[in-house]
């Protein structure tokens, strides 16, 4: 099965309502020179990691693999810091090593049991997953840092202000679990069915993928909300 070819002009046209929602954000006095910016940056980074990427998955050096993935994990711990009040290089440091903890270990799971690759660098493989991993895992950090932050400044205590934290953060992850299959078909499931792969086949990769998502997430929040709790109490 071939998909449909998708050129400039189908593109144009659906990226016309961003136009709506940009009046939308004026109206209600929200930042939609940031909504502008952020959709500029989208288009561009996408068309520049597609050429990129096509040389990647020409080359299976280990080495240039760490490399980018090194990379994508600070800009995601970077990315996760941008709704914070800590702009610090210890911050993102913490960010970043949160984002390891949890990513890391899922990602090894999946690559060198579940996948069972050889070599393990194979980057039309490791390249998709990870960039899956962190996207999701760095948005619940934010989440996190946020409530964490609000909770302090509201007079709670460390302790409460770490657990609605984990809480907060994992609502977006729970309600994933809940909605697949029966509100939405996740992007990765669709994506192997248009492409001709077998449903059932797309439905064990797409669990596979939905497991990963909710421990790394959960490992790294956790983790990251512990470092949290532990330096507001030796902050006080």
């Amino acid at each position: 099965m071939t998909l449909p070819d998708i050129g400039y002009i189908e593109l144009l046209i659906t990226c016309l309502p961003v136009a709506l929602v940009a009046i939308i954000f004026h109206l209600w006095k929200t930042n939609s020179l940031e909504l502008i910016f952020a959709t500029l940056r989208m288009l561009g980074q996408l068309i520049a990691i597609g050429f990129v990427l096509v040389y990647l998955f020409q080359e299976t050096s280990t080495w240039l693999g760490l490399l980018v993935m090194t990379i994508m994990l600070l800009a995601a711990g970077w990315i996760a810091m941008r709704p914070l009040a800590d702009k610090s290089l210890v911050h993102i440091g913490q960010l970043s090593l949160a984002l390891l903890i949890g990513c890391g270990f899922m990602l090894a799971l999946v690559i060198l049991f579940v996948l069972d690759l050889s070599p393990w660098y194979q980057p039309r493989y490791v390249i998709p997953l990870a960039g899956m991993l962190l996207a999701n895992t760095m948005n619940s950090l934010s989440l996190s840092g946020e409530r964490f932050e609000t909770e302090v400044k509201a007079g709670h205590s460390a302790e409460m202000a770490r657990n609605k934290a984990f809480h907060t953060a994992m609502i977006p992850q729970v309600n994933g679990l809940l909605a697949v299959g029966l509100v939405a078909l996740p992007g990765m499931m669709t994506g192997q069915i248009l492409s001709g792969v077998s449903p059932l086949i797309a439905v064990r990769y797409q669990i596979v993928i939905m497991v990963a998502i909710l421990c790394s997430s959960a490992f790294s929040t956790a983790w990251y909300v512990f470092r949290r709790y532990k330096q507001s109490h030796s902050d006080s």
